[in-house]
C-alpha cells in the first residue's frame, strides 16, 4: 500500500497541533516535516524543538526532509527530536555512506534526496544502505508549486533500478502532489506521497487526504 504523506510545510503554524488531530483523524500514518534553514534554500521553516513538540503531541511516524546545510553535523539531534524516517539531501552531503549508516545505526530509517537537476545514476554505491529515495519534483524551498512532468521518467528510472537489483528501497516524491496526478506517481512506483496544499489547502481535508488514500489504494503497490 502506498501511503499519502501529509506534509506540515502547509499547516497552520499558529495551531499545528490542530492540524496534526484532523490528518490523524484523516487515517495518516506519516507527517511530512521539512527542516528549512534559510541557506539550502530561500526559506526558513522550524528545528528540532518544534519537532520535539510534534513528537509528543502524536505518535504518527514523523518523516524528517533536511533542508539544511549543516545536515552532515546536525542529523543526529533531529533523531533525539523524534525523527522516524530522516532524509538527507544529496547535493548537501560530502560523506554520504557515513551519514547514511549513523542515522541507520541511530534506529531511524535513513533517506536520500534529489532535486530535479540530480540524475538518479548517483545512487548506483549508495542505493542499498537506503530506506528510501525522496525525488523532488518542484525546486525545494516552496510550498505550492506546480509538478516537473519530465519527474515521471526519473521514477521509472529509479523503480528499475531498485528492482533489477532486488532491493528493498521505498519510492517518495514531494511538490504538486493531488488528486489529480496521485494514480499515475503510484503507478510509477511511489509509496510514499508527501502532499501539502492539496490538503491543507482544501475545504475538506479529511475527505481530500481519503480521496488520495483510496486511488493509491487502488492501484494496488506493494510497501
Amino acid at each position: 500500500m502506498a501511503w499519502i504523506a501529509p506534509s506540515v510545510l502547509s499547516a497552520d503554524f499558529v495551531n499545528l497541533e490542530k492540524d496534526i488531530r484532523v490528518m490523524e483523524a484523516a487515517g495518516a500514518k506519516l507527517l511530512h516535516l521539512d527542516v528549512m534553514d534559510g541557506h539550502f534554500v530561500p526559506n526558513i521553516t522550524f528545528g528540532q524543538p518544534v519537532i520535539a513538540a510534534m513528537r509528543q503531541a502524536t505518535d504518527l511516524i514523523l518523516d524528517v526532509h533536511l533542508m539544511i546545510t549543516n545536515a552532515e553535523e546536525a542529523w543526529e539531534s533531529y533523531i533525539e527530536a523524534g525523527a522516524n524516517y530522516l532524509t538527507v539531501h544529496y547535493e548537501e552531503v560530502t560523506h554520504l555512506d557515513r551519514v547514511i549508516s549513523g542515522i541507520r545505526d541511530k534506529g531511524a530509517q535513513p533517506g536520500v534526496v534529489l532535486n530535479p537537476h540530480t540524475p538518479v545514476s548517483v545512487l548506483e554505491e549508495i542505493l542499498p544502505k537506503c530506506h528510501h529515495v525522496l525525488i523532488m519534483s518542484v525546486n525545494p524551498g516552496f510550498g505550492g508549486q506546480k509538478f516537473i512532468p519530465g519527474t515521471f521518467d526519473k521514477l521509472r528510472r529509479l523503480k528499475e533500478m531498485i528492482d533489477s537489483r532486488g532491493l528493498d528501497v521505498k519510492i517518495e516524491i514531494d511538490g504538486g502532489i493531488g488528486p489529480h496526478n496521485t494514480r499515475e506517481v503510484v503507478e510509477a512506483g511511489v509509496e510514499l506521497l508527501v502532499s501539502g496544499s492539496a490538503l491543507f489547502g482544501a475545504d475538506d481535508p479529511i475527505a481530500t487526504f481519503r480521496e488520495m488514500q483510496g486511488i493509491a489504494d487502488s492501484v494496488g503497490v506493494s510497501p
